[in-house]
């Protein structure tokens, strides 16, 4: 995910003297491991166990796929931490960063779409009907995709920012809008077995809005600035701390592949029966 990458290498802040590379490199391999064996459960569950084919299903289906690449791509960055190696560092800008950021902005699109999905349900259930079809969704699924390749050929921050910032307003107006309907149901209808069903949706939309928070708020707040001012440092201490502190909102980027299963706990009663974690399944149906 640095363009930088092979600049910095090379110069007397190279990461070869950064005493933080050991530590990324511990710590890269535990979220690989743990990622993988979480995400490999759910591609399980939702590709050869799951045979629902709903709206949500589908989304949370390329949220897992966009999750698992994501974990893949860290093998590559492990490497790149690994080794002083110029040639490795170039190899991980031309296929690593680009494989990073196109699987990291399809998980931030996909629980969009997860949000909205269930703000539509919840709050205009009759207007958007046609948008929750199955057949709607898979297009919107694919065309997704399409975009997302394609703008990564030639990588734009600024529109990637501007995909982050839709997505975070987004989630907040979702979730507010479930959460006023609630209090609407509750007033209009105190004893409604109904408000049980609101009620887990707004758990499901505070579960989505803080995992898409810890995950991405961080390094979006931090990206752009080391962007536009790491040239300008010409301090090794300075430039280093720098770059340690965008590598951990990066890190937290990335963990977004091991809480995503606490999205599909929550938002898929089949993943929960899958499991069989009967229990909980009972106690969120």
């Amino acid at each position: 995910m640095d363009q930088n990458t092979t600049n910095s290498t090379e110069g007397p802040c190279g990461l070869s003297e950064m005493p933080a590379r050991t530590f990324f490199i511990s710590v890269y391999s535990l979220v690989f491991l743990a990622s993988l064996a979480l995400n490999s459960i759910a591609i399980y569950v939702y590709f050869c166990k799951s045979t629902s084919q709903s709206s949500i299903t589908i989304y949370l289906k390329n949220l897992v796929i966009a999750d698992f690449f994501v974990c893949l791509c860290l093998i590559l960055r492990i490497v790149k931490y690994a080794s002083t190696s110029v040639e490795i560092q170039r190899i991980y800008c031309i296929f690593g960063a680009p494989a990073s950021y196109l699987n990291m902005y399809s998980s931030i699109l996909f629980m969009g779409y997860i949000a909205a999905n269930r703000y539509m349900r919840i709050v205009r259930p009759l207007e958007t009907r046609m948008l929750q079809t199955v057949r709607s969704t898979r297009y919107i699924c694919i065309v997704t995709w399409t975009f997302l390749l394609c703008f990564n050929v030639v990588y734009i921050a600024v529109f990637f920012g501007s995909v982050f910032l839709s997505v975070l307003v987004s989630l907040i107006l979702f979730y507010w809008g479930n959460v006023q309907r609630l209090r609407q149901a509750q007033r209009t209808m105190p004893e409604n077995p109904g408000d049980t069903k609101l009620s887990k949706s707004k758990r499901n939309m505070r579960v989505l809005v803080a995992v898409f928070c810890v995950c991405f708020v961080p390094y979006h707040m931090v990206r752009l600035p080391h962007v536009f001012i790491s040239p300008l440092l010409h301090d090794c201490t300075t430039a280093q701390a720098f770059y340690i502190i965008k590598e951990l909102t990066v890190l937290l980027a990335v963990l977004n592949a091991c809480l995503d299963p606490l999205i599909y706990f929550f938002f898929c009663k089949t993943f929960r029966a899958r499991l069989n974690l009967q229990r909980f399944q009972q106690r969120n149906q």
